[in-house]
């Protein structure tokens, strides 16, 4: 069962509905008990990095994400959830994240032509880097995914497990041992995002 963390920021419902189409079992919870007992924890999020990492502070949620995946649980970070497993985020000032990737979360402005649209939305191909991640079992190199967002990680090379090109390319998906991250959304994402949710059901 993967526990996907219901902290008041996310797509938690159509997460849920990809996850019952691949015929895996969720559970959207704040509760630390179930999320102990999950065998693996989907990390959802939209909005801002300060917003969100003072909500998972505040309800203790991030000692208890931290203490998981340290212990060797898979976890799973999308989107924001997943800006969120760096070490800080650059985000009107500077926040603090849950560490567990090394590296930090700068604007995209920083690094894209300036004549580029911000946010960067729509439909843009994987370059998967070095050896191909478990969450990318059943997908392959140039498959398209669905990208919402105006901030990417800024990370060493062999945390990053694809790229995006928009303007430059940005990090798509990122991981650390059992910790795993996409920027861009799998549950809008077609067969691609679903296929990876499955991988990652797997791990």
């Amino acid at each position: 069962m993967i526990a996907i963390i219901d902290y008041g920021v996310g797509n938690l419902f159509s997460l849920k509905s990809s996850f019952e189409e691949i015929g895996v079992e969720t559970v959207i919870t704040a509760d630390t008990d179930v999320i102990k007992s999950a065998d693996k924890i989907l990390l959802p999020g939209v909005g801002a990095f300060g917003d969100a990492a003072k909500k998972l502070k505040e309800s203790g949620l991030d000692k208890v994400i931290v203490a998981e995946a340290k212990g060797g649980k898979p976890l799973l970070g999308i989107c924001l959830g997943m800006q969120l497993l760096f070490e800080r985020g650059f985000e009107y000032g500077t926040h603090e994240g849950l560490g567990l990737i090394k590296g930090e979360i700068h604007p995209i402005s920083t690094v894209i032509p300036s004549e580029l649209k911000i946010p960067h939305i729509g439909w843009n191909a994987l370059n998967i880097k070095g050896e191909k991640s478990p969450i990318f079992k059943y997908i392959n190199n140039g498959d398209c995914v669905y990208f919402v967002h105006s901030f990417y990680a800024k990370t060493a090379d062999e945390n990053i497990i694809a790229t995006a090109e928009y303007g430059a390319q940005l990090t798509a998906a990122a991981g650390s041992g059992n910790v795993y991250g996409c920027q861009f959304h799998p549950e809008k994402s077609g067969k691609v995002g679903l296929n990876i949710l499955k991988a990652f059901s797997e791990v």
